[in-house]
């Protein structure tokens, strides 16, 4: 399988990634450092823990891919650069070779009138995935994107939460989730459905992804079945949208460590820090502001309960529930 490697190694890779990281500009820049203030997660999380928790998963997934998509991804770090909400510039800087690379500036980025508009900036650092605060959040945050990815792959009994990770890609692979986007367009003769623990749909995601993971868009847009074949890679596209702002959403990482503050636009739309606001993030659109009855959303906040408890943790001023935010259109 591609994802094996020996113990050595992939002992080198869980130090770099989740203790201490050196990112430089360049090869006469000095190092700029990344320590976790917690515990990462092959710390806290076993392979018996993994093997408990998704006892029906496929055997595609494993604790060691897993493991080994932690340590790899967290080796990047991204600096998202906008103009307004549409108008990029990333930076990918990978701590092994100590290089940064610009790996998309859109085309308008140094017109005068894109100059103009709002500048933001900020840093996805993938090293901090589920270990940039205390053990106590690391966990909540760890239990969190088990529960999304456990109710985007389940295939089982409803409320049994043991079916998590059963599904390699979604059932109808009919359509093929194309949408017009000139940074990242779709190749043609391929289908761009829900992939991996995440279920990665539509061509822009693909894209962004594999701008993110890989350097290179064209990876998994010339590829999307890699995620289906490749249990790293899979896990490493659930670990970048679990990390990685998209236009005006937060991150699910920033939400879960108390990071996202809310705007007063945000609180007049109901939106606040929570889980909910993980469920508004990833299928806001279908699950939100639909009331308390609807199934997906309490799918997902029996997953996170269940989880948590499994973990030995509490969440008690949890805002579970999206029922009353508004979703980002």
């Amino acid at each position: 399988m591609k994802y094996l490697i020996s113990s050595a190694k992939f002992t080198v890779l869980l130090l770099a990634a989740c203790t201490l990281l050196s990112f430089k500009c360049g090869s006469n820049a000095p190092a700029e450092k990344v320590v976790t203030a917690g515990p990462p997660v092959p710390s806290y999380f076993t392979e018996k823990d993994f093997n408990a928790f998704f006892p029906m998963r496929d055997k595609f997934y494993t604790y060691k891919a897993f493991m080994q998509a932690i340590a790899e991804l967290g080796q990047i770090r991204v600096k998202v650069e906008k103009h307004d909400v549409s108008i990029y510039k990333l930076t990918r800087t990978d701590a092994k070779t100590g290089k940064s690379t610009v790996i998309r500036q859109d085309e308008d980025w140094n017109e005068p009138w894109a100059q103009k508009k709002p500048y933001s900036t900020y840093d996805v650092v993938y090293a901090t995935f589920c270990a940039e605060k205390d053990i106590l959040t690391n966990k909540k945050e760890l239990a969190a994107f088990f529960a999304h990815i456990a109710h985007e792959t389940r295939h089982g009994e409803n409320g049994k939460y043991n079916d998590g990770l059963m599904y390699t890609h979604e059932l109808n692979t009919t359509l093929p989730y194309i949408a017009e986007n000139d940074d990242y367009p779709p190749v043609a003769g391929k289908k761009y459905y829900g992939r991996g623990p995440v279920q990665l749909s539509y061509n822009g995601n693909y894209g962004y992804a594999s701008h993110c993971i890989f350097g290179d868009k064209k990876v998994l847009l010339n590829n999307p079945d890699l995620i289906t074949t490749d249990a790293v890679v899979a896990f490493k596209t659930a670990i970048y949208f679990w990390m990685t702002p998209q236009a005006l959403k937060p991150s699910a990482h920033d939400v879960m460590i108390g990071k996202w503050k809310p705007s007063a636009a945000d609180l007049a739309k109901g939106r606040k820090p929570g889980f909910g606001m993980t469920i508004n993030i990833i299928n806001g659109e279908v699950e939100c502001n639909k009331g308390e009855a609807v199934y997906s959303m309490n799918d997902r906040i029996g997953y996170y309960q269940y989880f948590l408890k499994r973990m030995a943790v509490k969440d008690d001023n949890c805002a579970c529930s999206c029922g009353k935010m508004q979703p980002y259109l």
